[in-house]
């Protein structure tokens, strides 16, 4: 059963501010990296038990992209999955962390 995904604000800035990036070294580069992390998505939605916990309370899962290093997490909820950040690899955890809270 695929779950709704829900993808917060915080999470739709990450992407947008990736897609821009990406889109400025190379044109069509943007829309490649947005195709990966609906792609990702679309996968924890089909599977979201597949991915590795991070915290328990409440249940916070990460999903790496194949192409582009970035993570993806998301509270794994009975109905849903929650989206609240997409970050590149490289970007501290504590970046995630703040807001589990507020999701």
């Amino acid at each position: 059963m695929t779950r709704r995904v829900i993808i917060r604000s915080e999470a739709e800035e990450d992407l947008l501010e990736g897609a821009l990036w990406y889109e400025s070294l190379e044109g069509g580069l943007g829309k490649d990296f947005l195709f990966e992390i609906r792609a990702a998505i679309h996968r924890t939605a089909e599977n979201p038990l597949l991915y590795p916990s991070l915290r328990a309370n409440p249940d916070v899962r990460r999903v790496l992209t194949r192409r582009f290093k970035y993570r993806i997490f998301y509270i794994l909820r009975s109905d849903a999955i929650v989206v609240f950040a997409i970050l590149h690899a490289a970007r501290h955890d504590r970046r995630w962390i703040g807001r589990v809270d507020e999701a």
